[in-house]
């Protein structure tokens, strides 16, 4: 089992934690706030039942091996507040807040630690690998690998190779996609790569349309389902990505392409500056009680392209 460094334990690093643990690798999970480390260990314990629940039968591993249980699988993982510990990982994936001011400081930081052989991996929804290389004596080192919520269900990895990622990062990075069982498609670097480029683009017209009251935003996410067979709306999608992340992904899109297509409906600032920030607040374009049905699996959430 190699050991994997996970950078930040919110919903996409608990979930790569929880991914990766689940395919018998070692996490080392790092994160500044003690309490949102306990917090995190305590959601995957749920998590890793819920993951159960839904699915047909338990998955097993690419080698055949048994889903393991709960206290096994939590076993795998060390949580710690220290930077340090991720020297004795052979792969760092860093899934901090969608923020580009603090997504520098903490690949800074990676870069100080002086481990030129370790690939690093880069999960953003928007923001293009050549700012990450920028910030690295090794830029090769450097790869994207963006994955969707819930990562312990889905089955695709979209894997960015940048203009500096070198042979080795990306090879390892396919590697490990393999090794947790999902499926790497590799795409080359550009703001919001292939899905969020069509995907957010998709989400902030459908806001316009809510903001403009062409429609309701049940009516809005129906039309998707029922004409296009869409499991879920985009409106949906947007309260299971984050509405925080929503807009920080369309600032980046906007910024690097200068698009005006780009610029986050001005609804969805407002929800965000309330902190109506979707399925994580309980509130968002729809209304999520905290003990509500699991959160949609891979069936459950269709791309909107």
């Amino acid at each position: 089992m190699n050991t994997i460094g996970v950078l930040g334990s919110g919903v996409m690093g608990r979930g790569v934690a929880h991914a990766l643990a689940g395919s018998g690798h070692r996490v080392v999970l790092i994160d500044h706030d003690p309490d949102q480390l306990t917090s995190a260990l305590r959601q995957i314990r749920r998590d890793l039942r819920l993951v159960q629940l839904m699915q047909s039968s338990p998955a097993p591993r690419p080698d055949g091996v048994p889903p393991p249980a709960a206290d096994e699988l939590l076993a795998r993982i060390s949580a710690t507040t220290e930077v340090e510990m991720l020297r004795g990982a052979a792969f760092i994936i860093e899934n901090v807040t969608e923020n580009w001011e603090i997504k520098q400081q903490v690949h800074r930081a990676l870069d100080r630690l002086d481990m030129p052989a370790v690939p690093v991996a880069i999960n953003t929804s928007a923001i293009p690998m050549a700012r990450f290389a920028a910030l690295y004596r090794d830029p090769g080192r450097v790869v994207g690998m963006h994955f969707m919520n819930p990562v312990p269900l889905m089955p695709v990895i979209e894997v960015i190779r940048g203009a500096a990622t070198g042979a080795a990062a990306l090879a390892a990075a396919r590697q490990l996609a393999a090794q947790m069982g999902k499926q790497a498609i590799v795409v080359h670097d550009s703001p919001g790569f292939v899905t969020n480029r069509v995907m957010m683009l998709t989400v902030n017209e459908a806001i316009a349309l809510l903001h403009e009251g062409v429609s309701t935003a049940e009516d809005i996410d129906r039309l998707f389902q029922t004409c296009f067979n869409h499991r879920m709306g985009p409106l949906a999608t947007a309260d299971l990505i984050g509405l925080d992340t929503v807009m920080y992904s369309l600032d980046v899109l906007h910024g690097e392409l200068h698009q005006d297509k780009y610029r986050p409906c001005p609804l969805l600032a407002q929800l965000v500056a309330q902190g109506k920030l979707g399925r994580k607040t309980g509130v968002g374009f729809f209304s999520y009680e905290p003990t509500a049905t699991p959160p949609p699996g891979p069936r459950d959430i269709e791309a909107a392209t």
